[in-house]
């Protein structure tokens, strides 16, 4: 019979006992739960937004008649782009992109008018930095568009001042229309898009060197293991012990930041949310057990922090959310496969946005489901191994103590 309010060795001993550290170490609720939410409410207050609007741009206006004037307005009248600075040469426009104060520079010749209305066919310059990839990218497509339009505008007047007909002249303009129809997220919304990637990006990593650090305190030496294993009445029902809450808090933070993506920034459900909930879990599960591996594996605790940081840090460039993975190399490609945010993106990207049917949709369920069950059978082979060496160890005979009295065998 054991002693009154003793907790027989067991699963649920363990599990209470990990609840229990986060009272004796607020670093590790910390580093599970707050951090988390922290770098969340700031992703999320950055691209609360959802698009960049009217990005500075500087004007450099060396024609200065009606229709540069003109072209002007109409730029800056561009949800796209704001004209904040008019600059008197190239050199000034140029230190001003430099020093981010603007994202362009629209640069508009001398004689511009006389040779658009002489039939010439002058150029208009943009300069942008292609190192911020979405600002210019922006800023181009509102100058694009704005100068686009104003040079359609003229040349429908100049037809019609020679006597075509508008619906004639129009019609010449543009023989062949094209009909545009954006699929999935029309308004370019940041928040639907980058913000939904770039959550469970952050989550992954946390997971990973949090999972490495708890379950490194509890296996980095012989004496701590033996503990661990006494408390869950073997290793197995410890280790599953040790993982489950650590499983229900990141599960909470996942769910927290879905809350705040799907009711308070709008972000759609148009696919299955059971299928959306199954994904989940798996990937929590996923990288929970890639950082349990590593912690088993590497030896001190610190190595299996830092290789579980250098293999998940770098996982959104390889997720195909910035950069498509078809384009990329088979390095990068391969890295991105064995990645569990890159299947949990596919499901997620499917049944939110695309709202893409559910049988469709059953490959990133399986390949997750096939890397907890193999990340699982590797994490138990390595149990086995250890519980293997440690039973070597004890049945090894202790050897006999050397003579040392001096006396000779008689």
């Amino acid at each position: 019979m054991m002693a009154k309010g003793r907790l027989r060795p067991g699963f649920l001993t363990v599990f209470r006992r990990e609840f229990d550290h986060f009272r004796r170490r607020p670093f590790l609720l910390f580093l599970t739960t707050v951090l988390p939410l922290l770098l969340m409410a700031v992703l999320a207050a950055v691209f609360s937004a959802g698009l960049a609007t009217k990005l500075p741009i500087a004007v450099l206006d060396l024609d200065n008649t009606d229709l540069s004037r003109t072209i002007i307005r109409t730029v800056d009248a561009t949800p796209d782009a704001a004209v904040a600075r008019n600059v008197s040469d190239l050199a000034e426009g140029r230190q001003l992109i430099l020093s981010g104060s603007v994202h362009g520079l629209l640069m508009l010749p001398r004689n511009l008018e006389r040779d658009v209305f002489s039939g010439r066919r002058p150029e208009v310059v943009f300069f942008y930095n292609t190192q911020t990839m979405t600002t210019g990218n922006l800023t181009l497509r509102g100058v694009s568009a704005a100068v686009q339009t104003v040079a359609a505008g003229v040349r429908l007047s100049l037809r019609t001042s020679q006597g075509q007909p508008l619906d004639e002249a129009e019609e010449q303009l543009a023989p062949i229309p094209v009909q545009v129809n954006p699929l999935f997220n029309p308004t370019l919304n940041y928040a639907h898009f980058l913000l939904a990637a770039l959550l469970p990006s952050v989550l992954q990593v946390i997971i990973v060197t949090t999972m490495a650090y708890a379950v490194g305190l509890d296996v980095e030496t012989g004496h701590r293991l033996r503990i661990l294993r006494r408390l869950g009445g073997g290793l197995w029902p410890a280790i599953a012990g040790k993982i489950l809450p650590y499983t229900l808090l990141f599960l909470v933070v996942l769910g927290i930041a879905d809350w705040v993506l799907f009711s308070l920034l709008g972000m759609p459900l148009r696919g299955d949310r059971y299928l959306l909930l199954a994904c989940g879990i798996l990937f929590v599960l996923a990288n929970q057990l890639i950082g349990t591996l590593l912690a088993l594996l590497l030896k001190p605790m610190a190595s299996a922090i830092s290789i579980g940081t250098l293999l998940m840090a770098p996982a959104f460039g390889f997720m195909g959310i910035g950069f498509p993975r078809i384009g990329m190399n088979a390095f990068a490609y391969s890295w991105g496969e064995i990645i569990p945010g890159t299947w949990y993106m596919t499901a997620r990207i499917d049944q939110t946005l695309r709202g893409t049917p559910v049988y469709l949709s059953l490959k990133p369920v399986a390949v997750l489901l096939f890397m907890v069950v193999l990340l699982a059978g590797l994490t138990a082979l390595r149990l086995e191994a250890m519980r293997a060496r440690r039973l070597r160890e004890r049945e090894q005979p202790t050897a006999p103590e050397p003579n040392t009295s001096g006396r000779a065998a008689g």
